[in-house]
């Protein structure tokens, strides 16, 4: 069954692809001058993707509405309609915000998640507006709720495998150790960090992780080399305000504690003490999470 459901999904890429590729442009366009808002949709402020926990949401009140119009209650089943189509909206557009900042395949499947959801929307809505007109006969009105709610059940499906399978939104540390060792630091040809260019990232190796280790003044700070919004390299980005800033989406990580201060990351970034070593060099701890 699971084959068959990819292969079933996999047959959409070819109009999928292009569609992405397209959309994502006019999105990323529409969101680059507000950011803050991006940042609130994007669900930095609650430490999980938004655009996740608010789907449960209109699927849980789409599934009330079928249940209510098959028991008999008509006008409790049209206000929880109305309901779905607003958290609907709402939950779109937390997608929107993530979609702005996925690629390749999962930026594929995501267009074929949300225009599914596209689609169930317009049923959804087209059966609001025959409710409304208080039909003596109700089919028309439940079967498109119904039919909505299997083709939202069909988008869910898509959008769990972009962040299941594919991996979008989820973090890159997710299943790296905290550590509670001292690890040798690889600085390469450096001998002396102080000797470091003021805040220019550099990247360094501890055991099997790379690091990026950046001078200010007379602090020098470390923090994971992988992003983790996506797992692009900070020792390729730039300082900002403190921050070291991914090249490929813009997150800024705070250089003292790894601590996100700026989206589409929502988690922050593995963050390392760094002391000299007993016998030369230099010698890092990963930070304990709070």
């Amino acid at each position: 069954m699971a084959r068959l459901l990819a292969r079933i999904v996999a047959m959409n890429d070819g109009w999928a692809r292009p569609l992405g590729e397209f959309n994502r442009r006019w999105v990323s366009a529409i969101f680059r001058p507000i950011r803050p808002i991006k940042d609130l949709l994007n669900g930095r402020w609650l430490g999980h993707p938004l655009h996740a926990a608010s789907t449960d949401l209109p699927i849980g009140l789409l599934l009330g509405a079928v249940v209510l119009d098959l028991v008999g209650q008509p006008a409790a089943a049209d206000i929880v309609l109305l309901a779905t189509i607003v958290t609907m909206l709402l939950a779109a557009l937390a997608g929107l915000a993530d979609y702005a900042d996925t690629e390749g395949t999962a930026l594929t499947r995501a267009t074929t998640h949300s225009t599914l959801m596209v689609v169930a929307l317009v049923l959804l809505v087209v059966s609001a507006i025959l409710r409304a007109g208080a039909p003596a006969d109700r089919t028309v009105p439940i079967a498109l709720s119904i039919i909505g709610f299997l083709i939202v059940t069909a988008g869910a499906f898509v959008g769990g495998d972009v962040a299941y399978v594919l991996g979008n939104m989820v973090s890159r540390h997710a299943f790296r150790g905290a550590g509670t060792k001292w690890i040798k630091l690889d600085t390469g040809d450096v001998t002396e960090l102080a000797s470091l260019p003021e805040a220019t990232p550099t990247k360094m190796r501890a055991g099997i992780n790379d690091l990026v280790v950046v001078r200010l003044g007379g602090t020098v700070h470390a923090l994971h080399a992988v992003c983790a919004h996506a797992g692009g390299p900070l020792n390729e980005g730039t300082i900002v305000d403190g921050c070291v800033e991914c090249p490929w989406h813009a997150s800024r990580f705070r250089l003292t504690d790894g601590l996100v201060r700026q989206g589409p990351s929502v988690y922050d970034q593995p963050s390392y003490e760094i002391r000299t070593a007993e016998g030369g060099g230099y010698e890092v701890r990963r930070n304990a999470v709070a």
